[in-house]
């Protein structure tokens, strides 16, 4: 897809970034309270740790990567997760979303990591065919528990 810019999340951004932040929220159905997304909004913008990358086209926001580099417990070198990534429907199979992991590659090897990993849903067929091209699946399981839940 050519005309794509992909850069910073800047402040901006913030009424193309939550209209896609919404879309995405439904697509893995989840309904999070608007504390938690002005949280994340001004973490990406700050120190919170986490990065945000916006694909542009034209003026209008049609992708978003978030980011987190950490410190790892098996290398010296930190190691970088692909937190959320998301490209509008409209435009998916275009090339957006190569575009912004590959920016992520970039900027987490400014950053010094040497590993970048992601997660998604085992259905999430689409996303999972660009996947299988630019990374390498593991056979790791993950688990989940959350401090409201009971063990079973």
């Amino acid at each position: 897809m050519t005309d794509v810019c992909v850069r910073p999340l800047c402040e901006t951004d913030r009424p193309g970034w939550l209209r896609l932040w919404a879309a995405y929220l439904a697509f893995y159905q989840q309904d999070l309270p608007e504390e938690v997304t002005d949280t994340l909004f001004e973490r990406l913008l700050g120190d919170g740790g986490h990065d945000g990358l916006v694909a542009e086209q034209g003026e209008r926001l049609i992708g978003f990567a978030h980011y987190l580099p950490h410190a790892s417990t098996w290398a010296i070198a930190p190691t970088c997760y692909l937190e959320d990534l998301f490209v509008d429907a409209t435009v998916r199979g275009g090339g957006v979303g190569r575009k912004l992991i590959e920016a992520v590659y970039q900027a987490a090897e400014v950053k010094g990591c040497t590993n970048v990993y992601w997660h998604t849903h085992d259905d999430n067929h689409q996303a999972r065919q660009l996947y299988d091209k630019i990374g390498v699946l593991s056979n790791f399981v993950r688990y989940d528990k959350r401090k409201w839940e009971e063990k079973r």
